[in-house]
């Protein structure tokens, strides 16, 4: 499990807005740590919020710890980087065998259309399973 602190700082409904502490979970010098929390100190100097499932009806400005499954950031990386690309190669191979250098730039095109279209399909069902999402510990 990768855990990490934060803040609520506002209610909507049943769900709580947390604002992180830091960005990542923090574990940059540990064994399984990815190291991401200079880069993403670099890139992202906005404090990062999100909209979370407030089972435990917190209050605002309470402190809780945010879970996110341990396989959940890969699946999720290899759904949005892994897909398109493999749909890339396997268009820009499809059209090259059936109209050569204009049939690849075509079906690599097509190939990323319907990698598109899959992801957007994806994101509007909703999570592959509910496991994968992160949710407030108490």
């Amino acid at each position: 499990m990768i855990d990490a602190s934060g803040t609520i700082t506002a209610l909507d409904g049943d769900y709580a807005i947390v604002r992180m502490d830091e960005a990542g979970c923090g574990r940059c010098h540990e064994p399984g740590g990815c190291g991401g929390n200079p880069l993403s100190q670099v890139f992202c100097s906005v404090p990062r919020t999100f909209r979370l499932l407030n089972p435990g009806n917190s209050a605002i400005g309470s402190r809780v710890t945010v879970v996110i499954a341990e396989g959940s950031v890969r699946r999720s990386a290899m759904l949005a980087y892994g897909l398109p690309l493999l749909a890339l190669f396997l268009g820009a191979i499809s059209g090259s065998a059936l109209a050569a250098e204009a049939g690849a730039i075509i079906g690599s095109l097509c190939g990323l259309l319907c990698a598109w279209f899959v992801l957007r399909y994806v994101q509007r069902r909703g999570p592959l399973d509910a496991r994968s999402q992160p949710y407030i510990r108490y």
